[in-house]
Parts: C-alpha cells; sequence; structure tokens
C-alpha cells in the first residue's frame, strides 16, 4: 500500500516533474525519503527565500510550472517572499510544504506556523491536506490553478501524519474540475474584437503596450503579426520586455519611471492605445489621472480584476492575449481598409533619433550602458539574463536589449532585492544548454549569495555580473534627488571582496577594472564549467536615468 509520501512523488512524476528546488527538515522529511527512490532532480539550496526564486525562474524561462518545497515553521515562512514574488508577476509555482501531524494542530507543537493563513493573500489557492486519499486529487488541481488562467502560485501544506498514512492504491485522476476566477482562459467577444480592428484601422497614431500577459501566453509571434501588418509601433511595461526583438525599428522600448523618454513621449502622443497583457502599474504608468488621457484606450487582460483597476478604459476585452491576437488578426485579414500611418512612423523615428543621445554618455568611470553593449555583443541572442532589483535593474532594463521572450528575468511587482542570482539557477536547470547570466547588484546578491553554494555543488554554471558601487544605489539615488542629499544607511563599506567570496565557495571570480578586462572576464566567464562571478565597479554617484519622479506624470521626466 502507497504512503501519502509515495503518493506525491506519484503526483509529482505524473505532471512530468523534472526539477524540485529545496531544504528538507523535520516536517517534511518523510516526503524527502520517498524523493530518493523517484528520478526527478532535487536542487539543494542553501535558504527557502532561494528555493522559491529558482522555482520562480525555472518556471519563467521555461513556461512550465515551478516547485519549491521546505519544511514546517520556519521553512516555510521563509518561502513567502519568494512566493509573493511570483504572485505579484504571475508566475506558475508550487510550493509544497510539511506540517507538523493533525493531532497537534493548533497546539503551537515545535515548528508550527498556520501557513495555509500567513501566505493565502499571495497564492491563487492553499491546499491543507487532511488525509493521503486527497493527494492524487489535490496535486492535479494545484497544477491546473497555478498554470491556467492567469498563471500563478499555489500551496499544497502536507501534515507528517498524511506523508506517513497508507492507504489502498488509488488512481490519479486524468482529468479535474476546478472552478472559480483565474482558473480559465476567456475567450474574446468577437464584437468587441471586430471594434478593436476597425478602431485601429481607422486611427492615426495607434501605439500597442505589451505587458508580462503576452509572454505568459506565448504570443509573441502573434503580437509581431499584428504588429507588421498594421506597421503599428510597440511600448513595453517592465515584464512585457522581449515579448517583441528589442531591436525591431517598430519596438520603442520600456515606459514607466525608468522608461526610454521616447516610449513615454509616445504615449501621449498616440490617439489609440491597445494594452495586452498589462494591469498599468504604478511604475508603467506614473501618475494615474494623466496616464494617456488624450487617447482611446482598449485594455486587453486575461483578470477581468485588472480591467479598470487602475486606468478608465474605453473598451475592454477579458481574454487570454494569445486567443485576442489571433482572433484580431483573423479580422483584420478580412477588412481592406487602412489608414496611412506615414506621418506616424517618421514621427516615431523622430522621436528615438531626438533622444538616443541620453542613453550613451561617457565619464571617467565605468558606464553601465557600455558594460551591457559588450555583454550584449558577446551573447547569443537566446541567452537568459535575470536580474537583482535596485538600480542594476533598471540599467539592464534600459540598456540590455532583449531579443526572445522567457529571456529576460526580472522581479517586478514585488521588487524583491536577492531574487536574481536564484532566479538564474532556476533558469539555468530549466535551460541547460542556454547562456544564462545574472546581473546584480552588490547589495541585491549578497542577500542571496550563500546560493553559490549551490551553483557549485549542483554545477549550475551561471554568470554573474555585479554593477559594484558599495552602497544600495537606488535608495542613495532617491535620497540624493530627493531628500536633500542626506544619504543615510545606504553605504555597504568595503567588505567582502566579491572575488575572494566566489572563490571562497569553489566559483571562479574577476575584477576588472576597464571594459576590455571586462570583455576578457566575461568571454572567459561564458566558457567556464563552474559558476563565475565579475565584479563591476560603479560609481556610487551614478545615478538611472531617465526618471519620472514618484507621483508625477511619465511627461514629466528627469534626464540629467
Amino acid at each position: 500500500m502507497p504512503s501519502g509520501a509515495q503518493l506525491i512523488v506519484q503526483s509529482l512524476e505524473k505532471q512530468n516533474v523534472e526539477v524540485i528546488f529545496g531544504i528538507p527538515g523535520g516536517a517534511i522529511m518523510i516526503f524527502y525519503d520517498r524523493l530518493r527512490d523517484s528520478k526527478i532532480r532535487h536542487i539543494l539550496m542553501r535558504h527557502e527565500q532561494g528555493a522559491a526564486h529558482a522555482a520562480d525562474g525555472y518556471a519563467r524561462a521555461s513556461g512550465r510550472v515551478g516547485i519549491c518545497s521546505a519544511t514546517s515553521g520556519p521553512g516555510a515562512t521563509n518561502l513567502v517572499t519568494g512566493i509573493a514574488t511570483a504572485y505579484m508577476d504571475s508566475s506558475p509555482v508550487i510550493a509544497i510544504t510539511g506540517q507538523v501531524p493533525t493531532s497537534v494542530i493548533g497546539s503551537d507543537a515545535f515548528q508550527e506556523v498556520d501557513i495555509v493563513g500567513i501566505i493565502s493573500p499571495v497564492v491563487k489557492y492553499a491546499f491543507q491536506l487532511k488525509s493521503a486519499r486527497e493527494i492524487p486529487i489535490v496535486f492535479k488541481k494545484a497544477f491546473f490553478i497555478a498554470s491556467s488562467g492567469r498563471p500563478g502560485p499555489v500551496l499544497i501544506d502536507v501534515p507528517k501524519d498524511v506523508q506517513q498514512e497508507t492507504i489502498d492504491e488509488i488512481e490519479i485522476p486524468r482529468e479535474v474540475i476546478v472552478s472559480g476566477r483565474g482558473v480559465i482562459s476567456p475567450d474574446p467577444d468577437p464584437i468587441m474584437v471586430k471594434k478593436t480592428a476597425e478602431i485601429l484601422l481607422n486611427a492615426e497614431r495607434p501605439l500597442i503596450i505589451c505587458g508580462g500577459g503576452v509572454i505568459q501566453a506565448n504570443a509573441s509571434q502573434d503580437l509581431l503579426n499584428i504588429v507588421e501588418s498594421l506597421q503599428i509601433p510597440v511600448v513595453t511595461t517592465l515584464m512585457g520586455k522581449g515579448a517583441i526583438p528589442e531591436n525591431h525599428p517598430l519596438c520603442m522600448g520600456m515606459i514607466g519611471m525608468h522608461g526610454k523618454v521616447e516610449a513615454n513621449k509616445a504615449i501621449f502622443e498616440a490617439d489609440v492605445i491597445l494594452a495586452i497583457g498589462t494591469r498599468f502599474s504604478d511604475r508603467s504608468t506614473g501618475l494615474f489621472s494623466e496616464f494617456a488621457k488624450q487617447a482611446k484606450v482598449i485594455h486587453v487582460d486575461i483578470d477581468e480584476s485588472e480591467i479598470d483597476k487602475n486606468i478608465e478604459v474605453d473598451i475592454t476585452i477579458n481574454s487570454d492575449a494569445k486567443k485576442f491576437l489571433r482572433m484580431l488578426y483573423s479580422v483584420l485579414s478580412s477588412l481592406s481598409y487602412k489608414k496611412d500611418k506615414t506621418e506616424w512612423l517618421k514621427r516615431i523615428a523622430e522621436l528615438k533619433s531626438q533622444y538616443a543621445h541620453v542613453y550613451e554618455r561617457d565619464g571617467v568611470f565605468l558606464k553601465p550602458w557600455r558594460i551591457f553593449k559588450i555583454m550584449r555583443e558577446e551573447l547569443p541572442p537566446d541567452s537568459i539574463v535575470t536580474t537583482g532589483v535596485g538600480q542594476n535593474q533598471m540599467w539592464a532594463a534600459l540598456h540590455f536589449p532583449v531579443y526572445e521572450p522567457r529571456t529576460f528575468i526580472t522581479s517586478g511587482g514585488l521588487g524583491t532585492m536577492g531574487f536574481g542570482f536564484p532566479a538564474a539557477l532556476g533558469a539555468k536547470a530549466a535551460k541547460p544548454d542556454k547562456h544564462v547570466v545574472c546581473v546584480d547588484g552588490d547589495g541585491s546578491f549578497l542577500m542571496t549569495s550563500q546560493n553559490l553554494a549551490t551553483a557549485v555543488t549542483e554545477n549550475l554554471p551561471v554568470v554573474v555580473v555585479i554593477l559594484d558601487n558599495r552602497s544600495l544605489g537606488m535608495v542613495r539615488q532617491w535620497q540624493l534627488m530627493f531628500f536633500n542629499k542626506r544619504c543615510t544607511e545606504v553605504d555597504l563599506g568595503s567588505v567582502p571582496d566579491i572575488e575572494k567570496l566566489a572563490k571562497a565557495f569553489g566559483a571562479e571570480g574577476f575584477s576588472i577594472g576597464d571594459y576590455e578586462e571586462f570583455r576578457s572576464a566575461f568571454r572567459n566567464a561564458l566558457r567556464n564549467e563552474v559558476c563565475t562571478i565579475i565584479d563591476v565597479p560603479i560609481h556610487p554617484d551614478e545615478k538611472v536615468l531617465p526618471m519620472v519622479p514618484p507621483g508625477k506624470p511619465l511627461t514629466e521626466v528627469i534626464l540629467e
């Protein structure tokens, strides 16, 4: 008779799970004992937050559900930040946590916490099992919920006695029925799609805003079909970066607080805006009340609750991005009229030319834009880049062009420092044949740097480029710009020596002093069969510009 732990392993195998990221402990040890007999690879992280981020990186790089596991109590609570990160960015992750036996739940037993209560606000659903008999159906439901509709994380909390319980043979169901908001991919309303097509055809200055929903729906080619057939320029959100090749002549780059000036300006010059798979976050829109007031806005999103939440729009379409784009393309093919866009395309080219100079300014010290230019020259187009959070993230978003979807992985909604490195390990586990590079800051990297041990022992040879300004750079920038230069508690000092830290873990480390040294070190790192860290000194006064001040419209931009 199979035990609950065996049923969990069988359920994971039935879902073709290849990798789990986690750390064992007392309340989940029974599951780990049975996992040893499986072909599923377990990657031992060095902190549970890193396990959640790695599962998230795996999911984003592969498009499949990422799995992480932890014991009860502190193991489970350590997952919360990573799960919240996945929730904010709509990433399909399943977290399996151990729990104290059902007989003592609620008694404040050793390492007991109500993880279901704690984590419920940041998951699509949280299960706590009461019997081993529930395991096959619950795991089947969990995978369905995590990956369907708007993707997101799911928790499965498994008490020790449920893992240990043995039952008669039970068949894992082929299909499950799950109802409720967020678990279906709604079909677009054909009438509204036709109306959208007619509006786009008659627009003089149409613009598409592409969000992460296009990437989640694997709809990048469908987007490109629309863009090229109608000759409509595209801007992206941070999460939409890579949905359209950024070297495409109709791609204007990222909008928002640190977006491209020309992209932000196009928002305010367009007469029609088609926004697909974006929730209009404050960092993308600036002041809500001023965003695109002059344009007719059409909002397409899989999550009905996001429509009219932040921005009041003219037309709403609750739909999966791929379904919408395919239906739109079909409708457009049946309509012959198309207004001439020559003047609008000239204006787009003019805006790009006008602001090209603001991004590439040299100086005495090393400049991030040059570092990213070298990286792009050395990396194949399908290489994956993850980022930490802070200045490093925004420099990467501004200066590193991305050519394929699922190759730029970053923490958007939650802005989680420490995300980049473990996410890179997850992405490498998902795509071992691709180069995976983590761009990080020294402050962000040090939050999860203990996972260097994982990178080395698990043979995950990612490259880490640390833009090292010895400070919490983005906080320092805000203090300089908005707090009368009263910098406080942002200087990190001279420790650690990043190169020595890498070598202490058995990784390779380089400290560079100029651009040619960086190119040489980066080339060597891409050839290395071990995790490699390159420490790049950046002056602490180097700022991320352009910048729209908080609470201001996108038109009020600081350039220098």
